[in-house]
Protein backbone atom coordinates (compact mmCIF):
# COMPACT_ATOMS: atom_id res chain seq x y z
CA UNK A 1 0.00 0.00 0.00
CA UNK A 2 0.95 3.64 -0.55
CA UNK A 3 2.64 5.80 2.27
CA UNK A 4 0.13 8.38 3.71
CA UNK A 5 1.79 11.73 1.86
CA UNK A 6 1.21 9.48 -1.63
CA UNK A 7 -2.16 8.83 -0.62
CA UNK A 8 -2.76 12.36 -0.42
CA UNK A 9 -0.94 12.97 -3.97
CA UNK A 10 -2.87 10.60 -5.27
CA UNK A 11 -5.91 11.51 -4.44
CA UNK A 12 -4.95 15.20 -5.28
CA UNK A 13 -4.78 13.51 -8.86
CA UNK A 14 -7.90 11.88 -8.67
CA UNK A 15 -9.75 15.12 -8.29
CA UNK A 16 -8.28 16.86 -10.94
CA UNK A 17 -9.28 13.88 -13.22
CA UNK A 18 -12.99 13.92 -12.03
CA UNK A 19 -13.12 17.87 -12.93
CA UNK A 20 -11.74 17.39 -15.88
CA UNK A 21 -13.68 14.62 -16.74
CA UNK A 22 -16.76 16.47 -15.27
CA UNK A 23 -15.50 19.77 -17.96
CA UNK A 24 -15.24 17.25 -21.04
CA UNK A 25 -18.69 15.51 -20.52
CA UNK A 26 -20.88 18.01 -19.00
CA UNK A 27 -18.98 20.99 -19.90
CA UNK A 28 -20.18 20.51 -23.72
CA UNK A 29 -23.59 19.87 -22.29
CA UNK A 30 -23.71 23.56 -20.20
CA UNK A 31 -21.91 25.15 -23.01
CA UNK A 32 -23.95 24.21 -25.88
CA UNK A 33 -27.05 24.86 -23.95
CA UNK A 34 -25.79 28.39 -23.33
CA UNK A 35 -25.61 29.15 -27.22
CA UNK A 36 -28.18 26.92 -28.33
CA UNK A 37 -30.53 29.37 -28.58
CA UNK A 38 -28.58 31.74 -30.38
CA UNK A 39 -27.51 29.35 -33.17
CA UNK A 40 -30.66 28.52 -34.07
CA UNK A 41 -33.60 30.04 -36.05
CA UNK A 42 -36.87 27.77 -35.54
CA UNK A 43 -38.47 25.65 -33.31
CA UNK A 44 -37.23 22.57 -35.25
CA UNK A 45 -33.39 23.88 -34.88
CA UNK A 46 -33.78 24.69 -31.58
CA UNK A 47 -35.07 20.57 -31.16
CA UNK A 48 -32.19 19.97 -33.31
CA UNK A 49 -29.65 21.19 -30.77
CA UNK A 50 -31.37 20.07 -27.74
CA UNK A 51 -31.88 16.18 -29.36
CA UNK A 52 -27.44 16.76 -29.68
CA UNK A 53 -27.16 16.78 -25.64
CA UNK A 54 -30.54 15.90 -23.94
CA UNK A 55 -29.81 12.16 -24.39
CA UNK A 56 -26.08 12.58 -22.60
CA UNK A 57 -26.75 15.34 -20.00
CA UNK A 58 -28.24 12.99 -17.36
CA UNK A 59 -25.19 10.34 -17.40
CA UNK A 60 -22.10 13.10 -17.25
CA UNK A 61 -23.97 14.10 -14.08
CA UNK A 62 -22.17 12.07 -12.49
CA UNK A 63 -18.49 13.26 -12.54
CA UNK A 64 -20.07 16.00 -10.84
CA UNK A 65 -21.45 13.89 -8.13
CA UNK A 66 -17.82 12.07 -7.57
CA UNK A 67 -16.18 15.09 -7.67
CA UNK A 68 -18.15 16.37 -4.87
CA UNK A 69 -18.19 12.96 -2.89
CA UNK A 70 -13.94 12.78 -3.27
CA UNK A 71 -13.78 16.42 -1.86
CA UNK A 72 -16.23 15.27 1.12
CA UNK A 73 -14.29 11.82 1.72
CA UNK A 74 -10.42 12.83 0.72
CA UNK A 75 -10.67 16.37 2.10
CA UNK A 76 -13.69 16.82 5.01
CA UNK A 77 -11.87 20.39 6.07
CA UNK A 78 -12.07 21.36 2.44
CA UNK A 79 -15.50 20.35 2.03
CA UNK A 80 -16.88 22.50 4.96
CA UNK A 81 -14.77 25.86 4.45
CA UNK A 82 -15.67 26.11 0.71
CA UNK A 83 -19.34 25.02 1.42
CA UNK A 84 -19.40 27.46 3.98
CA UNK A 85 -17.68 30.40 2.02
CA UNK A 86 -18.91 29.57 -1.70
CA UNK A 87 -22.68 28.61 0.15
CA UNK A 88 -24.89 31.36 -2.24
CA UNK A 89 -22.69 30.55 -5.16
CA UNK A 90 -23.25 26.59 -5.07
CA UNK A 91 -26.74 27.20 -4.66
CA UNK A 92 -27.09 29.46 -8.32
CA UNK A 93 -25.15 26.68 -9.85
CA UNK A 94 -27.52 24.29 -8.14
CA UNK A 95 -30.37 25.87 -8.78
CA UNK A 96 -29.39 26.32 -12.61
CA UNK A 97 -28.61 22.62 -12.64
CA UNK A 98 -32.35 21.55 -11.07
CA UNK A 99 -33.69 24.13 -14.26
CA UNK A 100 -32.19 22.04 -16.55
CA UNK A 101 -33.91 18.73 -16.11
CA UNK A 102 -37.28 20.97 -15.84
CA UNK A 103 -36.65 22.32 -19.17
CA UNK A 104 -35.74 19.40 -21.15
CA UNK A 105 -38.82 17.78 -19.57
CA UNK A 106 -41.47 20.65 -19.86
CA UNK A 107 -40.66 22.68 -23.05
CA UNK A 108 -42.54 20.28 -25.39
CA UNK A 109 -45.56 19.91 -22.73
CA UNK A 110 -47.48 22.35 -24.88
CA UNK A 111 -47.44 23.32 -28.25
CA UNK A 112 -47.35 27.47 -27.78
CA UNK A 113 -44.37 29.14 -29.10
CA UNK A 114 -44.31 31.83 -26.12
CA UNK A 115 -44.18 28.69 -23.83
CA UNK A 116 -41.41 26.91 -25.51
CA UNK A 117 -39.41 30.45 -25.82
CA UNK A 118 -39.55 30.49 -22.26
CA UNK A 119 -38.02 26.95 -21.84
CA UNK A 120 -35.51 28.16 -24.51
CA UNK A 121 -33.80 30.65 -22.28
CA UNK A 122 -34.42 29.00 -19.24
CA UNK A 123 -32.24 26.59 -20.57
CA UNK A 124 -29.82 29.03 -21.88
CA UNK A 125 -29.64 30.65 -18.15
CA UNK A 126 -28.79 26.96 -17.07
CA UNK A 127 -26.31 25.97 -19.36
CA UNK A 128 -24.09 29.46 -18.55
CA UNK A 129 -24.40 30.48 -14.71
CA UNK A 130 -22.80 27.88 -14.21
CA UNK A 131 -19.73 28.19 -16.57
CA UNK A 132 -19.06 31.25 -15.24
CA UNK A 133 -19.64 30.62 -11.41
CA UNK A 134 -17.02 27.56 -11.68
CA UNK A 135 -14.64 30.11 -12.96
CA UNK A 136 -15.17 32.39 -10.62
CA UNK A 137 -14.81 30.49 -7.85
CA UNK A 138 -11.71 29.41 -9.08
CA UNK A 139 -10.69 32.39 -9.59
CA UNK A 140 -10.94 33.48 -6.02
CA UNK A 141 -9.04 30.47 -5.16
CA UNK A 142 -5.71 32.60 -6.30
CA UNK A 143 -6.74 35.30 -4.40
CA UNK A 144 -7.41 33.47 -1.26
CA UNK A 145 -10.59 33.10 0.54
CA UNK A 146 -11.27 34.93 3.31
CA UNK A 147 -11.61 32.11 6.04
CA UNK A 148 -9.97 31.37 9.43
CA UNK A 149 -10.21 27.98 11.42
CA UNK A 150 -10.98 27.88 14.85
CA UNK A 151 -7.89 26.11 17.35
CA UNK A 152 -10.48 23.33 17.54
CA UNK A 153 -10.22 23.47 13.24
CA UNK A 154 -13.49 24.60 12.30
CA UNK A 155 -13.79 26.82 9.62
CA UNK A 156 -14.80 29.78 10.44
CA UNK A 157 -16.02 32.50 6.47
CA UNK A 158 -15.33 36.04 6.93
CA UNK A 159 -16.40 37.47 3.89
CA UNK A 160 -19.87 37.60 1.82
CA UNK A 161 -21.19 36.85 -1.59
CA UNK A 162 -20.42 40.09 -3.23
CA UNK A 163 -16.89 40.21 -2.49
CA UNK A 164 -16.73 36.88 -4.84
CA UNK A 165 -16.91 39.18 -7.44
CA UNK A 166 -13.36 40.73 -7.66
CA UNK A 167 -12.12 41.93 -11.02
CA UNK A 168 -9.29 38.56 -11.45
CA UNK A 169 -12.48 36.11 -10.24
CA UNK A 170 -14.13 37.48 -12.87
CA UNK A 171 -11.77 37.40 -15.61
CA UNK A 172 -11.04 33.38 -14.57
CA UNK A 173 -15.31 33.28 -15.59
CA UNK A 174 -14.90 34.70 -18.23
CA UNK A 175 -12.16 32.27 -19.37
CA UNK A 176 -14.59 29.00 -18.27
CA UNK A 177 -17.28 30.15 -19.86
CA UNK A 178 -15.34 30.63 -23.43
CA UNK A 179 -14.15 27.52 -22.43
CA UNK A 180 -17.03 25.55 -22.20
CA UNK A 181 -19.04 27.68 -25.08
CA UNK A 182 -15.95 27.01 -27.47
CA UNK A 183 -16.25 23.15 -26.29
CA UNK A 184 -20.38 22.81 -26.40
CA UNK A 185 -20.04 24.69 -29.89
CA UNK A 186 -17.31 22.47 -30.88
CA UNK A 187 -19.55 19.53 -30.30
CA UNK A 188 -22.33 21.41 -31.81
CA UNK A 189 -20.28 21.85 -34.90
CA UNK A 190 -19.49 17.71 -34.98
CA UNK A 191 -22.93 16.27 -33.96
CA UNK A 192 -25.66 18.82 -35.73
CA UNK A 193 -26.38 18.75 -39.42
CA UNK A 194 -26.73 21.86 -41.80
CA UNK A 195 -26.98 25.53 -40.65
CA UNK A 196 -26.97 24.64 -37.25
CA UNK A 197 -23.76 23.05 -37.12
CA UNK A 198 -22.34 25.49 -39.44
CA UNK A 199 -23.47 28.49 -37.04
CA UNK A 200 -21.89 26.17 -34.09
CA UNK A 201 -18.58 25.66 -35.77
CA UNK A 202 -18.03 29.80 -36.39
CA UNK A 203 -18.79 29.69 -32.77
CA UNK A 204 -16.64 27.61 -31.60
CA UNK A 205 -13.69 29.51 -33.94
CA UNK A 206 -14.19 32.62 -32.20
CA UNK A 207 -15.01 31.74 -28.39
CA UNK A 208 -11.35 29.49 -29.01
CA UNK A 209 -9.62 32.81 -29.35
CA UNK A 210 -11.66 34.65 -26.80
CA UNK A 211 -10.50 31.72 -24.22
CA UNK A 212 -6.82 32.27 -25.92
CA UNK A 213 -6.63 36.07 -24.97
CA UNK A 214 -8.75 35.61 -21.87
CA UNK A 215 -6.05 32.41 -20.71
CA UNK A 216 -3.45 34.81 -21.57
CA UNK A 217 -4.27 37.98 -19.98
CA UNK A 218 -5.04 35.55 -16.50
CA UNK A 219 -1.46 33.79 -16.93
CA UNK A 220 -0.10 37.57 -16.91
CA UNK A 221 -2.04 38.54 -13.83
CA UNK A 222 -0.98 35.80 -11.88
CA UNK A 223 2.40 36.94 -12.96
CA UNK A 224 2.19 39.91 -10.65
CA UNK A 225 -0.93 38.76 -8.12
CA UNK A 226 0.32 37.91 -4.82
CA UNK A 227 0.41 34.08 -3.96
CA UNK A 228 0.90 31.83 -1.24
CA UNK A 229 3.95 29.66 -0.92
CA UNK A 230 4.79 27.39 2.15
CA UNK A 231 7.56 28.57 4.11
CA UNK A 232 7.81 26.06 6.99
CA UNK A 233 8.96 22.60 7.02
CA UNK A 234 6.54 20.29 4.65
CA UNK A 235 5.49 16.21 6.14
CA UNK A 236 3.75 14.40 3.65
CA UNK A 237 3.09 12.30 5.77
CA UNK A 238 2.10 14.42 9.30
CA UNK A 239 -0.88 15.05 10.81
CA UNK A 240 -4.21 16.60 9.10
CA UNK A 241 -3.69 20.22 11.03
CA UNK A 242 -3.40 23.68 8.89
CA UNK A 243 -2.14 25.45 12.00
CA UNK A 244 1.04 23.32 11.56
CA UNK A 245 2.79 25.76 8.76
CA UNK A 246 3.72 28.85 8.01
CA UNK A 247 2.68 30.44 4.89
CA UNK A 248 3.96 33.65 2.70
CA UNK A 249 2.58 35.78 0.45
CA UNK A 250 4.53 37.30 -2.48
CA UNK A 251 3.72 38.27 -6.06
CA UNK A 252 3.81 36.03 -8.85
CA UNK A 253 4.21 32.97 -6.60
CA UNK A 254 1.69 31.11 -8.30
CA UNK A 255 3.85 30.50 -11.13
CA UNK A 256 6.86 29.06 -8.67
CA UNK A 257 5.59 25.32 -9.70
CA UNK A 258 6.19 26.07 -13.30
CA UNK A 259 9.39 28.22 -12.75
CA UNK A 260 11.09 25.44 -11.00
CA UNK A 261 9.75 22.88 -13.01
CA UNK A 262 10.68 24.20 -16.43
CA UNK A 263 8.34 21.33 -18.21
CA UNK A 264 5.51 22.26 -16.77
CA UNK A 265 5.27 24.95 -19.22
CA UNK A 266 4.45 22.25 -22.07
CA UNK A 267 0.69 22.29 -20.30
CA UNK A 268 -0.78 25.57 -20.81
CA UNK A 269 1.94 25.33 -24.45
CA UNK A 270 -0.32 22.79 -25.38
CA UNK A 271 -3.44 24.69 -23.70
CA UNK A 272 -2.73 27.62 -26.41
CA UNK A 273 -1.78 25.20 -29.20
CA UNK A 274 -4.79 23.22 -29.15
CA UNK A 275 -7.31 26.32 -28.75
CA UNK A 276 -5.50 27.99 -31.77
CA UNK A 277 -6.17 24.35 -33.35
CA UNK A 278 -9.95 24.62 -32.45
CA UNK A 279 -9.81 28.35 -34.59
CA UNK A 280 -8.39 27.29 -37.46
CA UNK A 281 -9.16 23.90 -38.08
CA UNK A 282 -11.67 23.07 -40.48
CA UNK A 283 -12.53 19.14 -39.56
CA UNK A 284 -15.31 19.64 -37.02
CA UNK A 285 -14.15 15.88 -35.37
CA UNK A 286 -10.62 17.33 -35.29
CA UNK A 287 -11.78 20.65 -33.58
CA UNK A 288 -13.62 18.74 -31.03
CA UNK A 289 -10.55 17.00 -30.09
CA UNK A 290 -8.64 19.63 -30.23
CA UNK A 291 -11.10 21.41 -27.73
CA UNK A 292 -10.98 18.57 -25.79
CA UNK A 293 -7.15 18.51 -25.22
CA UNK A 294 -7.73 22.68 -24.64
CA UNK A 295 -10.89 22.44 -21.86
CA UNK A 296 -8.48 19.50 -20.09
CA UNK A 297 -5.17 21.45 -19.83
CA UNK A 298 -6.89 24.62 -18.78
CA UNK A 299 -7.68 22.79 -15.88
CA UNK A 300 -4.43 21.26 -15.30
CA UNK A 301 -2.67 24.75 -15.61
CA UNK A 302 -4.87 26.27 -13.16
CA UNK A 303 -3.95 22.86 -10.53
CA UNK A 304 -0.04 23.03 -11.22
CA UNK A 305 -0.25 26.62 -10.13
CA UNK A 306 -2.27 26.18 -6.81
CA UNK A 307 -0.22 22.98 -5.87
CA UNK A 308 -0.23 21.88 -3.36
CA UNK A 309 -3.35 24.36 -2.15
CA UNK A 310 -6.98 23.40 -2.33
CA UNK A 311 -7.99 26.35 -0.85
CA UNK A 312 -5.71 29.19 0.26
CA UNK A 313 -7.34 31.68 3.26
CA UNK A 314 -6.63 35.22 2.65
CA UNK A 315 -7.93 36.27 6.00
CA UNK A 316 -4.36 34.50 7.71
CA UNK A 317 -2.66 32.53 5.03
CA UNK A 318 -0.99 30.02 7.27
CA UNK A 319 -4.70 28.60 7.82
CA UNK A 320 -5.42 27.88 4.18
CA UNK A 321 -5.60 23.89 3.60
CA UNK A 322 -3.35 22.08 1.71
CA UNK A 323 -2.81 18.53 0.03
CA UNK A 324 -0.63 17.31 2.98
CA UNK A 325 -2.42 19.04 5.89
CA UNK A 326 -6.60 19.10 5.38
CA UNK A 327 -7.05 15.24 4.19
CA UNK A 328 -9.17 12.30 5.91
CA UNK A 329 -7.05 9.37 7.48
CA UNK A 330 -4.43 6.81 5.74
CA UNK A 331 -7.11 4.13 5.86
CA UNK A 332 -9.69 6.10 4.87
CA UNK A 333 -7.92 7.13 1.53
CA UNK A 334 -6.75 3.62 0.89
CA UNK A 335 -10.32 2.38 0.84
CA UNK A 336 -11.22 5.13 -1.39
CA UNK A 337 -8.47 5.21 -3.48
CA UNK A 338 -9.29 0.56 -3.73
CA UNK A 339 -13.42 1.83 -5.19
CA UNK A 340 -11.34 4.79 -7.28
CA UNK A 341 -9.71 1.66 -9.29
CA UNK A 342 -12.91 -0.43 -9.16
CA UNK A 343 -15.73 2.04 -10.10
CA UNK A 344 -13.79 4.98 -12.25
CA UNK A 345 -13.06 2.70 -15.48
CA UNK A 346 -16.37 1.30 -14.79
CA UNK A 347 -17.83 4.70 -15.64
CA UNK A 348 -15.29 6.03 -18.32
CA UNK A 349 -16.18 2.40 -20.20
CA UNK A 350 -19.73 3.30 -19.54
CA UNK A 351 -19.18 6.92 -21.33
CA UNK A 352 -17.10 5.79 -24.26
CA UNK A 353 -20.03 2.94 -24.94
CA UNK A 354 -23.06 5.36 -24.73
CA UNK A 355 -20.84 8.14 -26.54
CA UNK A 356 -20.49 5.58 -29.56
CA UNK A 357 -23.87 3.98 -29.42
CA UNK A 358 -25.23 7.30 -29.91
CA UNK A 359 -22.56 8.23 -32.63
CA UNK A 360 -23.73 10.40 -35.91
CA UNK A 361 -24.99 13.69 -37.03
CA UNK A 362 -28.44 15.32 -35.46
CA UNK A 363 -30.62 16.08 -38.99
CA UNK A 364 -33.17 17.80 -39.50
CA UNK A 365 -35.46 15.17 -41.18
CA UNK A 366 -35.36 12.88 -38.17
CA UNK A 367 -36.29 15.80 -35.77
CA UNK A 368 -39.04 16.52 -37.90
CA UNK A 369 -40.54 13.07 -37.81
CA UNK A 370 -39.99 13.06 -34.07
CA UNK A 371 -42.17 15.77 -34.03
CA UNK A 372 -44.65 14.37 -36.05
CA UNK A 373 -44.89 11.11 -33.88
CA UNK A 374 -45.45 13.53 -30.80
CA UNK A 375 -41.84 12.67 -29.53
CA UNK A 376 -38.70 15.21 -28.99
CA UNK A 377 -37.75 17.89 -27.41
Amino acid sequence: MFDYGTLREIWWLLLGVLLIGFALTDGYDLGLGAIYRFITRDDTERRMALEAIEPHWEGHQVWFILGGGAVFAAWPMLYAASFSGFYFAMLLVLLALILRPVGFNFRNKVENPAWRNLWDWALTVAGAVPALVFGVAFGNLFLGVPFHLTDSLLPVYDGHFFGLFHPFALLAGVVSLAMLVMHGASFGAMKIEGAVGERAHKVARGAAIVTLLAFIAAGAWLSVLPGHAIVSAVAPDGPSNPLHKQVAVTAGTWLANQQAHPLLWLVPSLAAAAMLAVALLRRRVAGFVASCLAVASIILTAGIALFPFLLPSSTNPAHGLTVWDASSSARTLGIMLFAAVVFLPLILAYSTWAFRIMRGQVTRAHVEEQARNGGGY
